[in-house]
């Protein structure tokens, strides 16, 4: 079963940085783009950045400058450090992969959703 992980989530002080990081497991044979997400108390989720597999790069522009998306193919991971961090970047992030894998024995491209971690920002 391919799955996503994160981890970095956290509590941090306004003006201070996160790592967040996921790692895509199971039985994947191309990994295309990879994103992160984040959905804040009574919001929608919305796209905070995304990584395609060339390294191209797209990002809110609410977080323009201050976060930077990364990726090691080599481990199927994407990366987001996040700077200058403000309270309303407090949210549960979640990662995102499209990827070609074998999901329960057929195999296809699949889009496949992370756990979610909190990031919260105190003033």
């Amino acid at each position: 079963q391919v799955q996503l992980v994160e981890s970095g989530g956290g509590l941090v002080q306004a003006g201070g940085s996160l790592r967040l990081s996921c790692a895509a497991s199971g039985s994947i044979f191309r990994t295309n783009a990879m994103g992160w997400y984040r959905q804040a108390p009574g919001k929608q989720r919305e796209l905070v950045a995304v990584i395609r597999s060339g390294g191209s790069t797209n990002y809110a522009d609410s977080v323009k400058g201050r976060f930077t998306i990364s990726r090691d193919n080599a481990k199927n991971t994407v990366y987001l450090q996040m700077n200058s961090l403000k309270p309303e970047d407090t949210a549960v992030y979640y990662c995102n992969a499209h990827l070609l894998g074998a999901d329960k024995g057929t195999l296809g491209y699949l889009e496949v959703w992370g756990q979610g971690t909190l990031v919260t920002v105190s003033s």
